[in-house]
């Protein structure tokens, strides 16, 4: 299995830090929240149920004994929801030292959202990039004010080149809908990609701009989550859930704790500096290299004016 020097022990003490991470209530998301948690940080838990994300602290609480760990109601397949939360973490929070862009699905049946869009563009992609916009004020402010750079990680997967269109984004065809599931996938997750290179030249500590952000894209490598049985667009689901636990003791499949150790190490170690914003972050806690379209600048930046036009024709960006 990818290994690096990097443990949870490489991190500063996090105490007076407010970070965000999005699906924290299982898989690596709560192991994220679990190592930023550890090391003394306040840590809100994007999810859609309530239930649900009050047993994942109750699992914390009894992991680690002094926890500062908080439901945040955000589902991904609705617009409305992230702005909801969005509002919700700027009223009761003053700074905010990093957004970890974390949920996602794969390999699921298509269907679109409410919204209209396809499920996996709009989960993965579309509502990250409109919490990601509505929270970069907190962000910048909160970098200017520490005279710190503030972070921002997109979870994506190395099936951003396995799977993504030969052309990259299909602006003419979104949606995918006669592709494949993981194809639909493998755009989504190029789409998390650009979004960080078009953040990192905006925002970046190379840009024009003040703004104090660093930023990353980060594929966790091949872990063992709940997204491998959820793929259902691909294989029948018993199929899944009897490949998984094979696939988990050959070593195809690591544990989810491993797989959060490069979003930890991209949002909070001082070993990821100012000269490492734009990176794409592999297992584990290394700079390695996305495909070739991951790094299209001309791409990126046409990606980020399609996801504003279309956010703000509707409103959503008010």
């Amino acid at each position: 299995m990818p290994s690096s020097q990097f443990s949870l022990d490489s991190i500063p003490d996090l105490t007076g830090r407010v970070y965000l991470v999005t699906g924290g209530n299982t898989g690596i998301g709560l192991s994220t929240v679990i190592g930023l948690a550890s090391q003394g940080a306040k840590v809100y838990m994007g999810c859609r149920s309530e239930v649900k994300a009050r047993a994942a602290i109750d699992e914390i609480e009894a992991q680690i004994k002094a926890t500062n760990v908080h439901f945040l109601s955000l589902d991904l397949s609705s617009f409305n929801s992230v702005l909801s939360a969005a509002s919700e973490i700027k009223a009761k929070e003053t700074a905010l030292h990093g957004l970890i862009n974390n949920a996602g699905i794969m390999g699921v049946p298509f269907e679109k959202t409410d919204d209209g869009y396809e499920v996996q563009f709009q989960t993965n992609y579309m509502s990250h990039w409109l919490l990601t916009y509505h929270l970069l004020p907190i962000l910048t402010t909160t970098g200017a004010a520490n005279q710190d750079i503030s972070r921002i990680v997109n979870v994506t997967s190395d099936g951003h080149e396995r799977f993504a269109p030969a052309c990259g984004i299909k602006f003419n065809d979104i949606d995918l809908k006669e592709e494949g599931a993981m194809t639909r996938y493998g755009q989504s997750k190029l789409a998390n990609v650009l979004h960080v290179k078009e953040l990192n030249r905006k925002y970046g500590p190379s840009s024009t701009s003040e703004a104090h952000l660093c930023v990353a894209a980060v594929h966790p490598g091949h872990i063992d989550t709940h997204l491998n049985k959820q793929a259902t667009g691909t294989a029948p689901g018993m199929v899944l859930r009897l490949v998984t636990p094979i696939m988990r003791c050959v070593g195809i499949l690591d544990d989810r704790s491993k797989g959060a150790l490069s979003s930890i190490f991209a949002i909070a170690s001082e070993g990821f500096k100012a000269a490492d914003s734009g990176a794409y972050v592999v297992p584990y806690a290394k700079i390695g290299t996305p495909s070739a379209l991951a790094l299209d600048q001309t791409l990126a930046t046409e990606l980020w004016n399609w996801t504003e036009k279309e956010l703000g024709s509707k409103g959503f960006l008010q």
